[in-house]
């Protein structure tokens, strides 16, 4: 498996180099974002672990152009910005997941093993299930010809539920690639924001897009409901 490592912390990325060659990995370094976005357009790779905070071009402007020319390569987000919008932004723009530093080997190595697992399917550049669309590049959602204003957090939950249209997702999985954690205490919290993405996509139109099953989590009907 061949991973390109971006990130401007060149003691950093030689650590993160020497221990991902002793798991068998081959492994390419860049220390900013051009050169990243470069090597990540010519090399074939199987996954890529970005920083966001890079001298040339952000990490968030890596991935918008990658995806733009429909590069599917899996990237995980390295950051020093912990904050829950950050979080959430980045993964609206495209990244697979995201990872806050100061982070554990252990974890980044099972977090991209799970990427590799996944693979690289191609994504339509619009989601779409029945009359619901779901613009990345724009961020702009309408059902029926009709925008529907979301914030950051609510964008980021439908467009990983339309993602896996169809399939049953539970309140861990949500947690930990919308809001990068899974803290029981906290769990509530997709109830909630689930509730604010009934009343904005389904309510208004009479429709039912997003069920609960009981006792193992949630899904998005991929006809739109």
């Amino acid at each position: 498996m061949r991973v390109l490592v971006v990130e401007d912390e060149e003691r950093l990325a030689r650590a993160l180099q020497r221990g991902l060659q002793a798991e068998g990995f081959a492994v390419d370094l860049a220390h900013d974002g051009v050169t990243g976005l470069e090597r990540a357009r010519a090399g074939e790779y199987d996954a890529v672990l970005l920083d966001i905070m890079l001298p040339g071009l952000s990490g968030y402007r890596v991935v918008q152009a990658l995806r733009a020319e429909e590069n599917w390569v899996p990237i995980l987000l390295l950051s020093a910005k912990d904050g829950e919008y950050d979080q959430a932004d980045g993964l609206d723009v495209g990244a697979d997941d995201y990872l806050t530093k100061p982070f554990s080997y252990v974890v980044l190595l099972a977090r991209l093993r799970a990427l590799l697992r996944r693979g690289a399917p191609e994504r339509p550049v619009v989601l779409v299930a029945g009359d619901l669309r779901l613009d990345p590049a724009t961020r702009r959602v309408t059902r029926a010809d009709t925008d529907i204003p979301l914030t950051a957090r609510e964008f980021a939950l439908l467009e990983y539920l339309l993602r896996k249209a169809g399939a049953v997702v539970g309140k861990r999985e949500l947690l930990e690639h919308v809001w990068e954690s899974f803290d029981a205490t906290e769990a509530n919290v997709v109830e909630v924001y689930l509730g604010y993405l009934r009343r904005k996509i389904d309510t208004p139109f009479g429709r039912a897009a997003l069920t609960t099953v009981r006792g193992a989590g949630y899904r998005l009907e991929p006809d739109g409901g």
